[in-house]
């Protein structure tokens, strides 16, 4: 599926992307995960790649392949 445009997915698909693949304290993944977090608290129930819409899944999957084809 390709991705679309939506505000809510892209921020919730770098959050979890960055959640899950930052390299530690030190890592501009890390700092961009702290930069996200001051206008997205997601709640008690998220979890991670698997609170995401199907957009959401389309775009950290872009992300992830992005990253690894770039290595």
């Amino acid at each position: 599926m390709d991705s679309y445009w939506d505000r809510w997915d892209i921020v919730a698909a770098y959050y979890a992307y960055y959640s899950d693949w930052h390299a530690g304290q030190g890592s501009p993944e890390y700092a961009r995960l702290c930069r996200i977090r001051r206008y997205f608290k997601p709640g008690r129930y998220w979890q991670g790649y698997a609170s995401l819409s199907e957009n959401g899944e389309a775009i950290y999957d872009e992300l992830a392949f992005n990253q690894w084809e770039a290595l």
